[in-house]
């Protein structure tokens, strides 16, 4: 996992997810008994494509491999571990440096969110993505992980820390001793969640950036949920208006302040 920030589609994959992709589909071809060529056929690629890919002597790209996992009806894609179901007989009750919460106290955070903020490859348009929120019987706490990213493998995973002297949502990602942190307000009464996300981003070449941009998260329950749209939303597309006003809220409901960012700061 990366902590970086992008909101690019990766070419091709990495070479060692390219073999598990590999063998996966050679496993499922051998016992559906499919040829090679009705794969193809069926996820709209070419046999030369499929052939090459399956040989090492090109990797997958991201865009084959959905046609792939659309054909086969079962995923390719290396996935985070699955969230845990939680027990009665497991342990409810969070750590004290993630708020002391019980279980049944933070239950109405659980869900999928629609996840909006800022593009940083594309000005002005709007980066979407879903982020899951579950409770973690293993390790007593709420945990939360990214899906549906344009940039799969910048996908985020971590703790939901929920304090009650700030009154805010904290979603916190330690890797190796980098940290993302999101600090989300209490969900307003539609559920939705406002507040800022601070991380690092790729600049150019190698160069990265630390980078402060609204976030907003949408319960996916809620009126948006028919038609959510998780890719850059650019303007003209039909749903730009109201994911531009969800993240508008940020600073205009004052769920989060930018000191210095724009008219009526001090």
């Amino acid at each position: 996992m990366s902590l970086i920030e992008a909101d690019h589609p990766e070419t091709e994959l990495p070479a060692g997810q390219s073999r598990a992709i590999a063998d996966a589909v050679r496993e499922a071809l051998a016992r559906r008994r499919m040829s090679r060529q009705a794969l193809a056929d069926a996820a709209r690629i070419s046999i030369s494509t499929l052939e090459k890919a399956l040989s090492g002597r090109r990797p997958f790209t991201l865009a084959t491999t959905i046609r792939l996992e659309e054909a086969l009806g079962l995923p390719l894609r290396v996935q985070p571990p699955a969230l845990p179901v939680a027990s009665a007989e497991k342990a409810r009750h969070a750590p004290e440096e993630f708020g002391s919460y019980t279980r049944e106290a933070v239950a109405f955070l659980t869900g999928r969110y629609l996840t909006l903020r800022p593009s940083f490859g594309q000005a002005g348009a709007i980066f979407a993505y879903r982020t899951e929120i579950a409770w973690d019987a293993d390790s007593a706490r709420l945990v939360f992980r990214e899906a549906e990213r344009l940039d799969a493998p910048f996908a985020q995973s971590g703790t939901v820390s929920v304090p009650n002297q700030s009154g805010q949502i904290y979603l916190v990602t330690n890797f190796q001793g980098q940290y993302r942190l999101a600090v989300l307000g209490r969900p307003t009464i539609q559920g939705e969640m406002f507040g800022i996300l601070t991380t690092l981003f790729s600049g150019r070449g190698t160069q990265l950036t630390p980078a402060a941009t609204p976030l907003a998260l949408v319960p996916e329950r809620g009126a948006l949920a028919e038609g959510a749209q998780y890719r850059r939303i650019t303007a003209g597309m039909a749903c730009e208006p109201a994911y531009r006003r969800l993240l508008d809220r940020v600073r205009e409901d004052v769920f989060a302040v930018f000191p210095g960012c724009g008219e009526g700061t001090a």
